[in-house]
């Protein structure tokens, strides 16, 4: 557990909140199951981050647009997730052992998702794609725990890796040079998942996605068949 004091500014982020619930029983149990017998924050951080992002299957294709879908708790509880409730996950386990941390989102157009989830979506443009941001060395750093290792290796996506020191976000290109993820918006950092916003965007701009499920297929496969 780290002993590090922090400024008021940033010790707020190590508050317990209503999605990101760092007081959580399971959350906390976990995560120091994770972190183990790593030593300092910066080790302790990569190791959830890689237990969240390859223990955690990355699925857009089954979720509810509620504190269940969204929150750290809900991810924990049901073995896997999109990007806003694993990056709410993370979030939720740097806090339990002391590490400073909060939720940032961004629209972003992904070029190579799944035939399938375009159509459900009528678009390729995700928007409040999550991910995490942890105050490590001094300084805010993103970290973005969404693609399991296996779904990458599939897809043949590069993964996300995470050092400690510098930001994990989406690579612009693929394993084979062609155009993957395009930022386009930065909505900035939040203290709590907004699950409000991201519901009313996700209504708005996804009319066809019912209680956020595509139906039928697996995630992995289709991402795979992009390459066929």
């Amino acid at each position: 557990m780290s002993t590090t004091e922090y400024s008021a500014d940033v010790a707020q982020f190590l508050e317990p909140t209503a999605s990101i619930e760092s007081d959580n029983v399971d959350v906390i149990a976990w995560a120091k199951d994770r972190a183990g017998d790593a030593v300092g924050e910066i080790e302790i951080a990569k190791r959830l981050y890689y237990a969240v992002r390859d223990e955690f299957t990355y699925d857009p294709y089954d979720f509810t647009l509620d504190h269940a879908g969204l929150s750290a708790s809900g991810c924990l509880a049901r073995g896997k997730g999109f990007c806003v409730p694993k990056a709410a996950l993370l979030a939720a386990c740097c806090r339990a052992v002391g590490i400073p941390a909060r939720v940032g989102y961004a629209d972003v157009r992904n070029h190579l998702t799944s035939k399938r989830l375009t159509e459900a979506m009528g678009t390729d443009l995700f928007v409040y794609h999550g991910y995490s941001e942890l105050y490590l060395d001094g300084k805010w750093v993103k970290a973005t725990p969404v693609f399991n290792k296996t779904l990458c290796e599939k897809a043949r996506v590069l993964p996300m890796d995470f050092d400690g020191y510098n930001d994990s976000v989406f690579h612009p290109m693929n394993a084979d040079g062609e155009k993957h993820m395009e930022y386009v918006h930065d909505h900035g950092p939040y203290a709590d998942v907004p699950i409000d916003e991201i519901a009313t965007s996700f209504r708005e701009l996804y009319p066809k996605l019912t209680g956020g499920k595509v139906s039928g297929g697996d995630f992995e496969v289709d991402a795979a068949a992009n390459n066929d």
